[in-house]
């Protein structure tokens, strides 16, 4: 692939998340019977729906996307995934607004705000995840698409920094596994493939990784259940976000299909849309993504300081 397209797809990718996310915020908390019709979904949603977050502009990303930012940052900065210096850098983003837009700090999941509040104090960033043991939320996942898009490592090494980057906030073995599988989808878009094949070879590769890590073989067969059909429901709930993204983008034909198509899932609309639009963007590359979405988002100023440090 000449650079040209790889970085098409690069671009494509970070902005898909930023882009999907922003999109998305207005909608949360909304049934799915309660968002507008497909032609009606913009930045700015339709006169008479009552916003999310409605003192936010529109066209501003949430936590899903400073977190990744906080992650992008970090790589770049340390050129290797330093699980203290991510943490470091999400407290910056909790106390200081640190890539937020406008440095406010909204939408933050309860399980990372204990987490983080507990990191605060002094507790190991190993630990802080586990403060709720069986907390399955996808605040992991939404943020983890930078490992992909910046990695170099071998395959195995990538899976196991997309585990690492769970430990922060969210520890438990399905979190894990689910940000695994997922970047490796999302490295083998990057290289080219289309999604059903990406899909199909990072299943694969990461069951002959599990191999000899048998309790995350057993979590990835038993919660993320890879030989069923893609359904998911636009949930907060890891798995069902994972599985929401891949139905979409099973069936999709473009970037702006994808990130609608994860909205009019209704529920957690924003990181739906985070989590599938990163992968959008990848397989349909940067220009694909609707010029007006493109000039609507927020915060351009604060992005271009991180990739001018790539």
């Amino acid at each position: 692939m000449n650079y040209y397209n790889q970085m098409e797809k690069w671009k494509g990718g970070l902005y898909g998340l930023l882009i999907g996310d922003a999109l998305g915020v207005p909608y949360e908390f909304h049934s799915a019977e309660e968002i507008p019709p497909y032609e009606e979904i913009e930045m700015q949603p339709p006169l008479g729906f009552y916003r999310a977050h409605s003192n936010i502009e529109p066209g501003t990303w949430s936590d899903d996307g400073a977190q990744a930012l906080c992650l992008l940052d970090s790589l770049i900065s340390c050129g290797s995934f330093q699980l203290k210096d991510f943490s470091d850098r999400l407290l910056a983003w909790y106390i200081q607004g640190k890539w937020a837009v406008d440095g406010i700090v909204f939408d933050v999941g309860i399980q990372t705000g204990e987490a983080l509040n507990a990191y605060r104090t002094g507790k190991a960033p190993e630990e802080c995840g586990f403060l709720r043991p069986n907390g399955k939320g996808n605040g992991a996942l939404m943020r983890v698409l930078p490992l992909a898009l910046w990695h170099k490592g071998t395959d195995k090494e990538l899976v196991l920094d997309a585990h690492r980057q769970c430990l922060i906030t969210h520890g438990n073995l399905c979190n894990q596994v689910c940000c695994a599988l997922y970047c490796l989808v999302a490295r083998y878009l990057l290289n080219g493939i289309e999604f059903s094949s990406a899909l199909e070879s990072a299943i694969t590769v990461l069951r002959e990784i599990y191999e000899i890590m048998p309790e995350y073989e057993q979590e990835f067969e038993w919660s993320v259940r890879p030989e069923e059909s893609w359904i998911g429901n636009g949930s907060g709930y890891v798995v069902d976000c994972l599985r929401s993204a891949f139905m979409i983008m099973e069936a999709a034909s473009s970037y702006e299909e994808a990130v609608k198509r994860a909205i009019m899932l209704g529920d957690d609309t924003d990181t739906t849309a985070c989590v599938t639009g990163g992968l959008a963007g990848i397989a349909f590359g940067f220009s694909n993504i609707p010029k007006r979405w493109y000039e609507a988002m927020r915060g351009k100023d604060i992005l271009n300081i991180i990739l001018n440090k790539s």
